[in-house]
């Protein structure tokens, strides 16, 4: 025992000189002890719902790059502008290219390096900003699919350290978001760089109309994509595949060791990374983020990890029932693409908040992607909705924060909408009709949230399987006490005016005996 207290401290001291702050977990947490080995058993005794992601309910991150210069159709631009002739989605792109900043043959992904400035950028401020939206964590994509680090990488020469911003991005926000108090995610899309169907081009068709989805950029032997540049090379994915995966490894590795993130998490196609490497990454993680105090998490999607070793995240949707486990979902604020583009139109903050309260209900938390710009400026369009999402939370934050799910998530006349990867919708469009419940730690207190404004001075029925009696009944966020009865499991209260609720969602307290 003594043994590894001398290595804990002597981890911690090492990690405060190399990283921008080091993160100091809840002394109250428990954590795993001991070292995890690189096997899914030995990985799941982890702890891998820890009480403060329960209690923290949201988070930010977001889409920002190289790909946010060209700024159109969506983050798939690096990809899609090396592909003619295609009729679906990103179809455009390439002529769109060509028409913009020339060929192929002149103008490339990485020309547009230079031009990603992020002189705007605020580590601080962003910081700030996340933090009073009322998000408990935040950050950014730290590697989207096309090989661009926004971190001061000394694995990959392509990051923004040492091009482009010329600025540790990941580094100065999770230094600015720890002074904040806010526990810090790092996300990863770069499993699918490798071009994996180029090893073997026995079976290439000739053209890249039809390149197949095993990597972000397409083979050709006449395009940069392909080139056995030993730098270029490292952008575009054209890696053998042992070489790659260590270089995938390697580089989440140096965000773990350097930045000390609380969640890594990881986009689809993490499965294409061999089950030893995927064992490797998740252990680092666990023993390095254990030893500095931290009760780290690793997220998913589909089935790329076995579930009792991470946290599931639906993307673009959510559960239709209360979970057995905590889960994510990962949404935008934006209605079109993940990153921003010229002509992005923005969902209302009420239905961004009343899918978020949903999630909730269902034992999910939320990790919400905004999209700035590639100066470094966030649009004042999704500023003001993240205003009018934080000022809601702070009225309601007694039943936010800390809460659990209670025996039913709730009930309403909103109809299932299917969403990505079969995931209810994010964008299903509730009212005062649909009713959704959270519930106290201490089970003191039941909050009954109406997904919009209800009808002032009128009777409002709520089902819901309250036992234990009740001793009062309030509006959360003005202390308006309500007149209340309960008969069989039907608790009828008489709301208040409407200056006394909240269109976007009303919460009512319920004080039980």
């Amino acid at each position: 025992m003594m043994r590894n207290i001398i290595h804990a401290i002597c981890m911690l001291c090492c990690y405060s000189l190399i990283a921008q702050e080091s993160s100091v977990r809840d002394s109250q947490e428990p954590v795993a002890e001991g070292k995890f080995e690189p096997t899914w058993e030995s990985l799941s005794v982890i702890e891998r719902e820890p009480e403060w992601f329960k209690d923290a309910k949201f988070g930010i991150y977001f889409h920002w790059g190289v790909y946010s210069v060209p700024a159109y159709s969506s983050e798939w631009y690096p990809r899609w502008m090396y592909v003619p002739g295609r009729e679906d989605w990103g179809g455009d792109i390439f002529e769109h290219h060509r028409k913009t900043y020339g060929p192929l043959s002149e103008f490339n992904y990485h020309d547009f390096i230079p031009m990603f400035t992020a002189e705007h950028f605020d580590a601080k401020e962003w910081a700030a900003l996340f933090k009073k939206t009322g998000a408990r964590f935040a950050g950014p994509v730290a590697q989207h699919h096309d090989g661009f680090a926004m971190w001061g990488s000394k694995v990959n020469p392509w990051n923004a350290k040492d091009m482009g911003p010329e600025k540790d991005i990941l580094g100065e926000l999770f230094a600015a978001l720890k002074k904040n108090d806010m526990k810090t995610i790092a996300t990863f899309h770069h499993a699918r760089l490798l071009q994996r169907y180029a090893q073997d081009t026995s079976n290439w068709a000739g053209n890249v109309q039809d390149p197949g989805w095993d990597s972000h950029y397409p083979y050709h032997p006449d395009y940069v994509t392909s080139t056995i540049d030993p730098k270029l090379r490292m952008l575009y994915g054209n890696i053998p595949a042992d070489e790659f995966h260590e270089y995938w490894l390697n580089q989440v590795n140096e965000v773990v060791d350097v930045y000390a993130p609380d969640i890594i998490w990881f986009d689809s196609w993490l499965d294409k990374i061999p089950e030893n490497y995927r064992q490797k990454m998740v252990a680092h993680h666990f023993n390095t983020a254990v030893s500095r105090g931290q009760a780290p998490i690793v997220a998913y999607k589909q089935e790329d990890l076995p579930a009792n070793v991470g946290i599931l995240d639906i993307e673009q949707g959510g559960k239709t029932e209360i979970s057995d486990d905590y889960w994510l979902t990962d949404i935008t604020l934006s209605y079109d693409s993940w990153s921003y583009i010229h002509g992005q139109t923005y969902k209302p903050a009420a239905l961004v908040i009343r899918n978020m309260v949903d999630v909730w209900s269902k034992k999910g938390i939320v990790l919400l992607n905004i999209s700035p710009k590639a100066n470094g400026t966030i649009p004042a369009e999704q500023r003001s909705v993240l205003a009018a999402i934080g000022r809601w939370i702070d009225k309601h934050k007694e039943a936010v924060y800390g809460t659990r799910a209670y025996s039913t998530y709730g009930y309403g006349d909103a109809k299932f909408e299917k969403g990505h990867f079969g995931g209810q919708s994010a964008t299903i469009a509730y009212s005062e009709k649909d009713i959704r419940f959270t519930v106290s730690k201490d089970k003191k207190y039941l909050y009954v949230f109406s997904l919009g404004l209800p009808a002032p001075g009128s009777d409002l029925e709520i089902r819901t399987p309250i036992e234990s009696g009740i001793k009062k009944v309030s509006v959360l966020g003005s202390g308006k006490e309500l007149r209340w009865t309960l008969t069989d499991n039907l608790l009828t209260l008489t709301t208040p005016g409407s200056s006394d609720m909240n269109e976007l969602a009303t919460v009512f307290k319920v004080e039980l005996k």
